[in-house]
């Protein structure tokens, strides 16, 4: 699957994430990889200086690092987290380039 980077896609994400019961918060920040998860806390905080390409790239690296439901999720959002979870380069459960810190 394919996608456009456009603002419509970032919000797809977005309810994804928010149906998978995760915050994520736009904070301005030294993040080396773009991003933070506070794991315990479902919160994921993007670095807000990013384009819009940069923060669709950043939920989708997070998205196979973090526990989603599939069964929490609507009809729509069902059928395109399994169409994101069948890209190649989609590895379940992968926390090799998670950054995490403490005291956000």
């Amino acid at each position: 699957m394919s996608f456009k980077y456009t603002p419509n896609t970032l919000k797809k994400l977005e309810q994804l994430y928010e149906e998978a019961r995760y915050i994520i918060r736009y904070e301005k920040g030294n993040f080396n990889s773009g991003y933070c998860i506070l794991e315990d806390k479902r919160v994921v905080v993007i670095n807000r200086f990013l384009a819009i390409e940069g923060r669709i790239n950043a939920l989708v690296e997070i998205l196979p690092s973090i526990k989603v439901n599939p069964e929490e999720l609507s009809g729509e959002m069902q059928k395109w987290y399994d169409e994101l979870r069948k890209q190649p380069n989609y590895k379940e459960g992968t926390e090799d380039s998670i950054q995490t810190e403490i005291g956000l």
